[in-house]
């Protein structure tokens, strides 16, 4: 790696810093997070020696940030703290490392010197073999020094390694915990559609309610028929990032314009009691189309019955009806 690629991924770390070591927060495992991150950074080596390493522990951090500042649950930033204090000592390890080598390096090198200045004053005079023997004493020292350097830099390296592997661990404990609660809470999210009789079509899932809830020509709810409104209006409060859209139809019986303003206050009714019920009006929209878009024919009782109706069209999770 190049010192102009080590430099251009110490100032990547140091702008991710930036970026993340300002937020106030009160999770004490984020703290301790940013506090081992400004230690590795304040020390130097471990930027300068571990670069990628380094800028990783920072994305980690930033990762346990965003987290927090969503408000995603405390186990959750938990993890993903641990998981950047980890990359910290990671990086901090991999730096003390690569400083041993160098200072071994550098006591090679300095070995060498000795070696040639001592054969250099050897081939001058026969009086300085006891300054040779002294160098050769320093150097065996060195060496021995620079040994010992290598054996802690591998034992540190050992070490790093075994927490890598424990983060691993947890990580996919984590992500295996994740994918069980998402299948539970699809589950449950299947149950709960099941419950409100919701038909999968192409807009999405579909909610129809008859006309038995209202009087003949009339848009007012009936009280006795709250119940699926009551139902429909709980699971909306419990995910409130899904929309709907509630869509009025009338038969074909008395004139085109009577039926559309019909079906739009029965729509507009529905809405409004949703919003009787705590859902948020944002998460509403209603529309009425009269006698447009029929489920049956006109030409019997059960027919026109079926076409009089109110369709409530729900959103994906991310609040996206599908367009008729």
């Amino acid at each position: 790696m190049t010192t102009k690629t080590k430099f251009s991924l110490v100032l990547i770390a140091a702008a991710a810093l930036a970026a993340c070591s300002s937020m106030p927060t009160d999770n004490a495992r984020l703290d301790q997070a940013h506090s081992a991150y400004g230690a590795a950074r304040d020390d130097g080596r471990t930027a300068t020696l571990a670069p990628v390493e380094f800028k990783q522990s920072a994305d980690a951090l930033a990762l346990a940030d965003a987290a927090f500042a969503r408000g995603d649950e405390t186990a959750r930033v938990n993890q993903l703290a641990y998981l950047a204090t980890q990359r910290v000592a990671t990086a901090q390890q991999i730096g003390l490392r690569k400083s041993a080598e160098a200072q071994v390096a550098q006591a090679g090198a300095e070995r060498d010197r000795m070696r040639l200045a001592a054969r250099t004053r050897e081939a001058d005079s026969a009086t300085q073999a006891a300054h040779v023997a002294q160098a050769d004493a320093a150097q065996a020292q060195q060496q021995s020094a620079a040994a010992q350097q290598q054996s802690e830099a591998a034992q540190r390296q050992a070490v790093a390694a075994q927490r890598d592997a424990q983060a691993s661990q947890q990580l996919a404990a984590a992500s295996q915990q994740q994918a069980g609660d998402a299948e539970e809470r699809n589950r449950m999210l299947e149950s709960q559609l099941r419950d409100l009789d919701a038909k999968k079509t192409d807009r999405g899932m579909v909610v129809t309610i008859g006309d038995l809830l209202f009087d003949t020509d009339q848009a007012q709810l009936k009280p006795g028929g709250r119940r699926p409104i009551e139902r429909l209006g709980a699971f909306l409060g419990q995910y409130p990032r899904r929309k709907a859209l509630i869509e009025g139809y009338t038969d074909s019986t008395g004139s085109e314009s009577h039926n559309l303003a019909l079906s739009g206050r029965r729509a507009d009714a529905v809405l409004a009691a949703l919003v009787d019920l705590g859902v948020s009006p944002g998460q509403l929209s209603a529309k009425g189309y009269g006698e447009a878009n029929p489920v049956a024919g006109n030409e019997t009782s059960g027919g026109r019955q079926m076409n009089r109706r109110v369709e409530v069209v729900l959103s994906n999770d991310d609040g996206v009806v599908g367009k008729r």
